[in-house]
């Protein structure tokens, strides 16, 4: 059933080159930055807030790990200078022994720290998986509960694939950067200030000359970048074009082949292919430059250490410890610059990420049900409609000064040309959105007063677009029974409703009956065989109203007349409302609504629309006609 009758809505944005994509392809796009940057990270940290004792925790112990493995060095020089020593002891003397017991203790206590250090780093990691992906869980469930309350005018203007990547795309960039980003830039900061004052209390002159090389190398890969950055973004432009059209092809794999546009569609991609070749390999290339350029300057600056260093050992000075240590510490400065600004480069995508969810969460949630009373567990369907206006857009008004009485058990028809309003009288029904002005009265009680759930639990609806998820035969048509029933259905039941609609001959047939398995929306299934099912499910749920929105527009004649028999035994004794445009279905209605431009332009049974000459009988027999002209 659509839900859009009359929406004068902005297309969504095209995520392909015909508009395809999917919102696993979310994962492949560059990183976007935050609109509100410090806001969002603002209530990002208010949701860490309840687990700050435990990111605490993680804090002090990535420090624990970080301040170990910068020890080390430190002890290492002492084993170097007892090495040094003694070779120097053989030179000037020609003899030294050298001191085993100390070298011993030192790389025994190296070794320990360093056991240590990926102790702590371990734990780190382990506490703040745990963490992550319990906020992760948090601000899921919270995303899952926001959804149950959204209403369905923002599924109806959000794509699908916009949700799903904020459920899935958004909230793994999300528990990624809080699971690694987070320790990391811990460990990054402190091995930068750990190093630093290493190097400090080693060589000031040593220092200075290794922290003169950094602008250098900043300068040069900003050049780079610079240069690259718009290589990549025709490579992530042309990446999502070619994403798209994949997509479109293989989903109208039939259509194509219908209309022999294989070789149009092969052209496309290999164009296409093409200058994804040419932007990934200049992207790639230019982007490549960037370590052998960096190597360049750090051995440049290597070189420069160990000349200064050498000198300064010959003078006594420096101990080769001292130098040792030094040039480990030089090697290792550049790394956690090099992730820090990683991790920030990151925490773009991450805030942008926060919100996404953010504003997911904050969309307005449906007007909040009155409180439940004593309310029967089935209706008896009359139905009144009281001057209601209605409109999706505040400036296009598209239902006005309805009114409507339908008496229990009568089966009311909804004609009319497409955008009508048929569809949107459904939709006022079932409180899927919620009328400006008037009322509408269900058993003399205005709906608004009925809780959501209750009041859809009185209706049973069957669409043209059938919906069946994957699980067993069972399971789909037990699905239509909620929790308000208060005689759950058993096998028996089931298999009369299954009789009822004609389900039972075709599902015996299967290999396994009723615990036969449907997966990828039941294509093993014929669409008469799945509109069947959709029936029998109504059957089962028993409701007081039934709504019939095009059921049998899709499936051929045979099938149509069984669809047909089963809805005739699924109305009696409720009070249904049937959607058709093929007039002669619904020619038995008690009443037949003629609907024009949100307007109820005529009302009566199928003989006196006739007889009045007005826009059912132009309908009508403009439909006859066409048909008529189809079979000549």
């Amino acid at each position: 059933m659509s839900h859009k009758d009359n929406i004068a809505s902005k297309p969504p944005k095209r995520r392909g080159p015909m508009g395809g994509g999917h919102p696993g392809m979310g994962a492949m796009l560059p990183s976007e930055k935050a609109s509100d940057f410090k806001g969002t990270l603002h209530r990002l940290l208010k949701t860490l807030r309840p687990h700050r004792a435990i990111i605490i925790a993680v804090f002090i112990l990535a420090i624990f790990s970080t301040a170990f493995s910068i020890l080390a060095p430190k002890v290492l020089a002492r084993a170097f200078d007892i090495i040094g020593d003694a070779v120097m002891m053989r030179f000037s003397t020609g003899s030294g022994d050298l001191d085993y017991k100390s070298l011993l203790y030192i790389l025994l206590a190296v070794a320990g720290i360093y056991i240590f250090s990926s102790f702590f780093n371990w734990l780190t990691h382990y506490t703040m998986a745990g963490v992550s992906q319990k906020i992760s869980y948090e601000l899921r469930q919270d995303i899952d509960n926001k959804l149950a309350l959204l209403p369905l005018s923002y599924y109806d203007k959000t794509p699908r694939g916009e949700i799903l990547s904020r459920v899935s795309n958004d909230m793994d960039n999300i528990a990624m950067t809080l699971q690694q980003g987070l320790t990391q830039l811990i460990s990054s900061v402190t091995m930068i200030i750990g190093i630093l004052i290493m190097m400090l209390t080693i060589s000031p002159l040593l220092t200075l000359v290794s922290i003169v090389t950094l602008p250098v190398a900043a300068l040069v890969t900003a050049r780079i970048a610079k240069h690259s950055q718009k290589h990549f973004s025709r490579l992530w432009e042309t990446t999502g074009t070619l994403n798209g059209h994949i997509e479109e092809m293989f989903t109208g794999h039939q259509v194509i082949t219908i209309f022999n546009r294989q070789d149009k569609a092969a052209a496309f991609f290999e164009a296409e292919n093409e200058k994804l070749y040419r932007s990934s390999y200049k992207a790639q290339f230019i982007s490549g430059i960037v370590m052998p350029a960096m190597n360049v300057l750090n051995n440049l600056g290597y070189v420069i250490l160990c000349v200064i260093g050498g000198i300064r050992m010959v003078n006594g000075q420096m101990s080769i410890g001292d130098i040792t240590a030094f040039i480990t510490y030089s090697k290792q400065f550049t790394m956690p610059i090099t992730q820090t600004s990683s991790i920030l480069n990151t925490m773009q995508s991450t805030i942008a990420s926060a919100e996404r969810v953010y504003s997911l969460l904050d969309e307005q949630e449906e007007i909040h049900d009155a409180p439940a009373s004593d309310l029967p567990e089935k209706a008896r369907g009359e139905i009144e409609f009281i001057d209601v206006d209605f409109s999706y857009l505040p400036d296009e008004p598209l239902i006005t000064k309805m009114n409507l009485h339908v008496s229990p058990g009568q089966t009311v028809a909804i004609v009319g040309p497409t955008g009508a309003g048929k569809t949107t009288l459904v939709n006022l029904l079932l409180r899927f959105y919620d009328i400006q002005n008037g009322a509408i009265l269900l058993d003399g009680i205005d709906i608004r007063q009925y809780p959501r759930d209750v009041l859809r639990s009185y209706f049973g609806m069957v669409l043209q677009d059938t919906w069946l998820f994957s699980g067993t035969i069972r399971d789909n048509l037990m699905y239509g029974v909620g929790d308000h029933v208060s005689e759950i259905p058993d096998e028996s039941d089931m298999i009369a409703a299954a009789k009822a609609a004609y389900v039972d001959h075709f599902v015996k047939t299967l290999p396994d009956g009723y615990n036969t398995l449907l997966t990828d929306q039941a294509t093993s299934l014929s669409q008469g065989q799945k509109q069947l099912l959709t029936i029998a499910r109504s059957f089962l749920a028993d409701p007081s109203i039934l709504i019939l929105d095009e059921a049998t527009s899709s499936v051929d004649t045979r099938t149509e007349l069984l669809i047909q028999k089963a809805m005739s035994k699924l109305s009696v004794g409720r009070t249904s409302f049937v959607i058709a445009h093929r007039l002669s279905t619904i020619k038995d209605a008690d009443t037949i609504l003629v609907m024009n431009e949100g307007k109820i332009v005529e009302q009566g049974d199928h003989e006196s629309l006739l007889a009045a000459n007005g826009f059912y009988h132009d309908l009508y027999y403009s439909q006859f006609r066409s048909e008529l002209d189809e079979a000549i």
